[in-house]
């Protein structure tokens, strides 16, 4: 037995909105505000660098309600364990071994960050 499909005649459109076009002023915008993100990012940056090298040479706080402070910390990061330790396994090595030792000689990276509260 045979099935018989039937395939319709006519389809109905169904009509979407044109999307609304990008104008040259909301480009022109958009422009304007990446600058002015720029120039903020630059002003944050030199801010915090001012008042972080102020505190490093012991420069008095005023009292209030916010705090600073520099946090000091020291790094002995190996970055490219993982890839060590897949290395050492397809060589039939211990990778972790041999990380723990070259971390072990690593000299710490000391970097010092401003907390403000």
């Amino acid at each position: 037995m045979a099935t018989q499909q039937s395939i319709p005649q006519s389809l109905t459109v169904v009509p979407f909105p044109a999307p609304k076009g990008v104008t040259q002023l909301e480009l022109e915008l958009l422009l304007s505000l990446r600058g002015r993100l720029h120039q903020l990012s630059e002003q944050v940056a030199s801010a915090e660098q001012s008042i972080k090298t102020r505190l490093e040479t012991g420069a008095y706080l005023e009292p209030g309600d916010h705090r600073a402070e520099l946090k000091e910390n020291f790094r002995r990061n190996v970055s490219w364990k993982d890839v060590v330790v897949r290395l050492a396994e397809r060589l039939r090595m211990d990778g972790e071994a041999y990380c723990a030792k070259v971390l072990k000689s690593t000299k710490p990276t000391r970097s010092i960050s401003l907390v403000i509260e």
